[in-house]
């Protein structure tokens, strides 16, 4: 008997981040990688395959082990974003 694959969300800000799904396939589609699975109701679903355990390990986060939530990138964008919300340039801030 062969035991069933599953594929686990992993992405923070999901849903189903935890969760554990019956993994159907992984395969491009729509121009990304994405994870095909059904959920608990049978339906089948996808996401992009960085969202799940079947992604690539981001190399930051891996080195990080849990000592910073965001990468540098991700700060230097959340400056912009706050600094365009106040209607200010990045040299301002």
């Amino acid at each position: 008997m062969v035991a069933q694959q599953t594929v686990r969300v992993t992405h923070p800000f999901h849903p189903w981040c935890g969760r554990e799904f019956a993994f159907i396939a992984a395969r491009q589609n729509w121009g990304e990688d994405r994870v095909f699975f059904f959920d608990e109701k049978g339906v089948q679903r996808s996401l992009p395959r960085g969202w799940t355990d079947a992604g690539d390990v981001d190399l930051f986060v891996a080195m990080a082990a849990g000592r910073s939530a965001l990468r540098v990138a991700d700060l230097v964008e959340l400056t912009e974003l706050i600094a365009e919300i106040r209607g200010a340039t990045l040299d301002q801030v």
